[in-house]
């Protein structure tokens, strides 16, 4: 007997009032979720000025907020929430996870007062489609009773052992399901990793080059990319159902070397973000996240010599055919969100 449900049902409100679930979801530029703590006054008094800044704020409820500023924190995010207009800025929150005391007042809370306003829960610790299943019903009739006039989307972060076997089924749980971001930390903790560090490499993690011929001659270790399978097995869940793939944080704030190569490194994997949790993150995330002038420049030359993207050409020397018009397709319309966003780059690009 098949436990998912048939397209029909799929699509269907879970609520009777609840807004209809999005068929496909909306284009929307997410190069960085800048986190934020909301209990934090300074900061809130910032956010006009972010919101040019950044393309998706998100008000943080989970870990990194003390025990006794877990409410200041949730009203702080309402407050932010109600007193500013966003725009084309993406307005999210990180709330507490499913086993906490403070889930169910965070979404019920926020839901209520500024349901309107929000365009992503991010949902921690997922495990299972389960998890998915149970605030996606949540979600749908607090929408009905408070007449949220579009469905809240679901991003989970993958940070347990458990939620990377159900990943596929995590992906394709519900109409809701945003994307997913790689978390790490919890992760490393879970499996048993032997690692303190929040996201980026680890100078033990390598491959030993060969003997040389001088047996005196130091042999180099080449470091390797602890989070290399974990972030492609997300990029093919998310991708193959539709949804996003987000790199997570990097904790080393000072390194902003390192943090770029990790940025990098998602990046060319397929993430289309990464989070932001300190302001220097920011144009690191901006700059990596936005595709390079030069490859805009020759994708668009790939699309102008093959306008219905089949045949083959070649263009300096190179063949193009189907395949790479699909990835220059991938490229410039990459571009195009980040043109509308940046008028520096939309004349890089030659889109402005």
């Amino acid at each position: 007997m098949s436990h998912t449900k048939t397209p029909h049902a799929f699509f269907s409100p879970m609520a009777i009032g609840a807004p209809e679930p999005f068929r496909q979801l909306p284009t929307s530029l997410e190069r960085m979720i800048h986190f934020i703590p909301p209990h934090n006054e300074k900061i809130r008094s910032k956010i006009p000025d972010m919101i040019k800044q950044v393309d998706v704020i998100l008000g943080n409820l989970e870990d990194a907020i003390p025990l006794d500023a877990k409410e200041a924190a949730r009203s702080g995010f309402i407050d932010i929430a109600a007193s500013n207009d966003f725009g084309n800025t993406g307005l999210w929150t990180r709330v507490n996870c499913l086993n906490s005391p403070w889930f169910l007042d965070d979404i019920t809370e926020i839901v209520s007062k500024v349901g309107n306003k929000v365009d992503v829960i991010m949902l921690p610790k997922v495990e299972g489609p389960w998890d998915i299943h149970y605030l996606d019903q949540l979600l749908a009739q607090l929408e009905a009773k408070h007449d949220v006039k579009r469905p809240i989307l679901i991003h989970a972060i993958l940070e347990t052992a458990q939620g990377v076997n159900n990943i596929e089924e995590i992906a394709a749980a519900s109409p809701r399901m945003h994307g997913m971001s790689l978390g790490p930390a919890d992760l490393a903790a879970s499996r048993g990793m032997k690692t303190t560090r929040v996201g980026g490499g680890h100078p033990f993690y390598g491959v030993l080059e060969d003997p040389h011929a001088d047996s005196e001659q130091q042999r180099t270790l080449f470091q390797q990319d602890l989070w290399h399978y974990t972030v492609a097995r997300m990029v093919d869940a998310c991708m193959g159902h539709g949804i996003k793939a987000f790199y997570g944080p990097f904790g080393d704030f000072s390194d902003s070397d390192a943090c770029r190569a990790q940025f990098r490194n998602a990046f060319l994997q397929g993430c289309v973000g990464t989070w932001t949790l300190h302001p220097n993150q920011i144009a690191i995330a901006k700059s990596v996240f936005s595709p390079d002038k030069e490859e805009v420049l020759f994708a668009k030359r790939i699309l102008e010599a093959m306008p219905d993207g089949t045949g083959a050409v070649m263009i300096d020397g190179k063949m193009q055919d189907d395949a790479t018009w699909k990835q220059a397709k991938v490229i410039v319309d990459l571009a195009k969100m980040v043109a509308k966003r940046d008028p520096e780059l939309a004349e890089a690009y030659e889109m402005s």
